[in-house]
């Protein structure tokens, strides 16, 4: 149980430190998209740094991995306490992290408000004129089928607009997409779809979290039955 476990885990990290190398690499991604934005908030460079903090997240997921299964097939107490310590770590962080979210959602709020307003000059300057932020949104907008960040006047007066006559096509039920179309079109802004999508899927969002801490605490409570269970064969 400890090796397949642990090679579950060995292999999550494996792909997360993949993702965080390619957030870091590429140079479309929407990380850099929000870095290039102009007159951002300073606040925003924290979210840059997410994949740095997806690197160390894999880069602790495989040495866990690494540890329990070597430490379960070799009977290793050190590389046994070596686990437990480091889920240990693991697991207080995220209670941390949960508490420090909960306090701080009305900054973060804040935050996204700021991020808002520079994320739609960005959108009537640059939409339809920069292919990395055009692929972008359309992408967005194509899957949480929504319009702009807040609406479809995100758009108004833009240079897409100006220069095509017409709105995005995620913004209307049917083409052209004219102003008018998209005042009538009853498809909302990226940000309270996504917003809406969280609502929605909250309870599912903390089963997920509960599951991780249940089986956290589980790895804990087998990795010290094994470290003691090797130590009374030892003695």
């Amino acid at each position: 149980m400890m090796f397949l476990f642990n090679g579950i885990i060995f292999l999550a990290g494996a792909v997360i430190l993949g993702v965080g190398i390619w957030v870091k690499v590429d140079s479309g991604s929407i990380l850099n998209f929000l870095q290039n934005i102009q007159g951002a908030p300073g606040e925003l460079g924290q979210v840059l740094n997410v994949g740095y903090l997806l690197i160390a997240v894999g880069a602790v997921l495989l040495i866990l991995g690494f540890l329990g299964c070597c430490g379960a097939i070799r009977e290793s107490r050190c590389m046994l306490l070596l686990f437990f310590i480091i889920i240990l770590i693991v697991f207080i962080a995220e209670v941390a992290g949960a508490i420090v979210l909960l306090v701080f959602k009305p900054l973060a709020e804040n935050l996204i408000k700021q991020v808002g307003g520079e994320v739609v000059k960005s959108i009537r300057n640059d939409y339809g004129k920069n292919s990395d932020v055009t692929g972008l949104w359309n992408s967005t907008m194509t899957t949480l089928k929504c319009c702009g960040f807040n609406n479809y006047t995100d758009f108004t007066n833009s240079y897409f607009v100006n220069d095509t006559k017409s709105y995005p096509f995620q913004c209307c039920n049917r083409v052209p997409c004219t102003e008018m179309t998209a005042f009538n079109s009853t498809i909302s802004g990226c940000f309270p779809a996504l917003k809406k999508l969280v609502d929605d899927n909250a309870v599912i969002i903390i089963a997920v979290a509960l599951g991780i801490a249940a089986l956290e605490l589980a790895a804990m409570i087998v990795s010290m039955i094994l470290y003691c269970k090797i130590g009374s064969k030892q003695e």
